[in-house]
C-alpha cells in the first residue's frame, strides 16, 4: 500500500454534465501528446457531404441550443452514422448529422465540433496539467443523464437507458447504503433545495440523513467533518436564492454558462485544499456524467454486460445488452499524493491502456472502505479501479495550484 493510498480518508466525486473529453480537454494535446485529445484534422460531414472541422472556437454560451440530443438513438446516430451499426465498430462521425437534425442549420450544425481552446478555461486545464487525466474514461451507457448517473451510484441503472425513473432490483444496493451498512460515513450533497439531487427518487427513501446541501460541503470541509465517501451535484437551475440573489446553473449542462462551473469546480477544490488536514487525506474525483452529444474522436470500447437487457422498445431503435461503453468524457483525478502530469493511457494504448467509466466509482469507493463485497454486478466486479494513482510521495504545497476565488 503506497503512502497515499494509506493516508487516504475521504473519497470525493464531483459529477458535473454534459460535455465530451474533446470539446473540454481535446486542446491539451498540443502541449502534451500525451493526453489523446484533437490534432485539428478531425471532421464530420455535415449534411450537404462537406467535412466539418474540429475548432476551437467553444464558448461558454451560447453555442449549444438547441441542447444536443443525447437520448439513445442520437447517441446510437452519433456514435454509428455510415456504418450497419453494432457490432460494427463505431465511426464517430455522426455529431454533425445529429446535431443538424435539431434545427435543420447546416452552419450551426458545425458548432457541435468547436472545442475550448486551452486558455478558455484555466481551471479545468490547470487541474488537468497538475494531476491526473485520464484518456479512457468512458459514460457506462451511450444516453443521457439518469441511466449514466445511476451508474455511479449503484453501478447498473437496472436496465434503463432513458432519463426514466429507474426501478431498484434486489439485491444491488447504493454504494451509500453499502457504506451505511458497512459502518462508514457517506453524503451525497446537492445544491440547495430549489436545485435538489435528481437521484432523490431512488436513493435512500428512508435514509434522509445522508442528503446535505452544498453549504453543508463548504462547513464540513471547515470543521474536518468530510464523511468518507461525498458525492457532489451542482447546481442545475438559474434560480433565486434563499438571500434573494440570482444563482446561476453551475452544472456546465449545455447551454448554460461553463464559466460559472470553472466558478463551482474551484469552490470544491478550494475547499478541500484549503484545510491542510483534509487536503492530505482526501482524493477528489471530477467527472461528467455523459457527452451531451458533443463530439469526441475516441471510439467507446465493449465492456462486460451487467445482466440487464433493453428491447428496442425501451430504446427506440436497436435491442441493448449493455455490452458497450457511451462516449468520452473528461475526467481527472486529484490528490497531493498524485504525481504531476499524469497521464492514464486509454484504449489508445493496447499494451498499457485502461479503460474506466462510471461503475468505476462505486467499485473503487467499495474496494477501499469495505473490502470484499459479493451483491454487485459483475460489470461493477470488473471495473478499473483508480486508487493506485495514489503514490508514496506527497507533493509540497507549493507544487499545488490554488485558485483566488470561491
Amino acid at each position: 500500500m503506497s503512502a497515499g493510498l494509506d493516508n487516504l480518508k475521504h473519497i470525493v466525486v464531483l459529477m458535473m454534465e454534459n460535455r465530451s473529453f474533446d470539446h473540454m480537454l481535446g486542446a491539451l494535446y498540443a502541449e502534451d501528446p500525451r493526453i489523446n485529445g484533437l490534432k485539428g484534422d478531425e471532421t464530420n460531414l455535415d449534411t450537404s457531404n462537406e467535412p466539418a472541422k474540429v475548432q476551437p472556437l467553444a464558448e461558454f454560451q451560447g453555442q449549444l441550443d438547441p441542447d444536443p440530443d443525447h437520448h439513445f438513438p442520437a447517441v446510437h446516430k452519433q456514435l454509428f452514422f455510415g456504418t450497419s451499426g453494432p457490432p460494427s465498430a463505431p465511426s464517430m462521425q455522426g455529431f454533425v448529422q445529429s446535431y443538424f437534425d435539431q434545427e435543420r442549420n447546416i452552419e450551426h450544425s458545425h458548432k457541435i465540433m468547436y472545442y475550448f481552446a486551452a486558455d478558455k478555461l484555466p481551471v479545468l486545464h490547470t487541474l488537468a496539467r497538475n494531476y491526473a487525466v485520464f484518456n479512457g474514461w468512458f459514460a457506462s451507457i451511450p444516453g443521457p443523464t439518469t441511466c449514466n448517473r445511476a451508474f455511479a451510484h449503484y453501478g447498473t441503472s437496472f436496465g434503463q437507458v432513458s432519463l426514466d425513473i429507474f426501478y431498484i432490483k434486489e439485491p444491488y444496493l447504493s454504494i451509500y447504503e453499502r457504506m451505511l451498512q458497512g459502518g462508514r460515513t457517506t453524503k451525497l450533497y446537492y445544491f440547495d433545495p430549489s436545485s435538489s439531487t435528481m437521484e432523490v427518487v431512488n436513493l435512500l427513501k428512508n435514509q434522509p440523513q445522508i442528503f446535505a446541501t452544498y453549504d453543508q460541503f463548504l462547513d464540513d470541509c471547515k470543521r474536518g467533518a468530510l464523511p468518507d465517501y461525498s458525492f457532489i451535484e451542482p447546481n442545475y437551475s438559474d434560480h433565486v436564492g434563499d438571500s434573494g440573489g440570482e444563482l446561476l446553473a453551475s452544472d456546465q449542462h449545455p447551454d448554460h454558462d461553463v464559466n460559472e462551473g470553472e466558478v463551482f469546480i474551484a469552490a470544491i477544490y478550494n475547499a478541500i485544499r484549503q484545510n491542510p488536514d483534509l487536503w492530505k487525506s482526501t482524493a477528489l474525483l471530477l467527472t461528467y456524467d455523459e457527452h451531451g452529444g458533443i463530439h469526441d474522436h475516441v471510439p467507446p470500447p465493449a465492456c462486460t454486460p451487467d445482466g440487464f437487457h433493453a428491447s428496442l422498445d425501451d430504446t427506440g431503435n436497436v435491442p441493448f445488452a449493455f455490452d458497450r461503453l457511451g462516449v468520452r468524457v473528461p475526467a481527472i483525478l486529484i490528490s497531493p499524493w498524485v504525481q504531476k502530469k499524469t497521464v492514464v493511457p486509454g484504449p489508445e494504448d493496447p499494451v498499457n491502456g485502461r479503460v474506466f467509466e462510471h461503475a468505476s466509482i462505486p467499485a473503487t469507493v467499495t474496494q477501499h472502505f469495505i473490502g470484499d463485497y459479493d451483491n454487485r454486478t459483475v460489470r461493477e466486479k470488473g471495473a478499473q479501479t483508480f486508487l493506485d494513482l495514489l503514490t508514496d510521495e506527497m507533493r509540497p504545497d507549493s507544487d499545488c495550484p490554488s485558485f483566488d476565488f470561491e
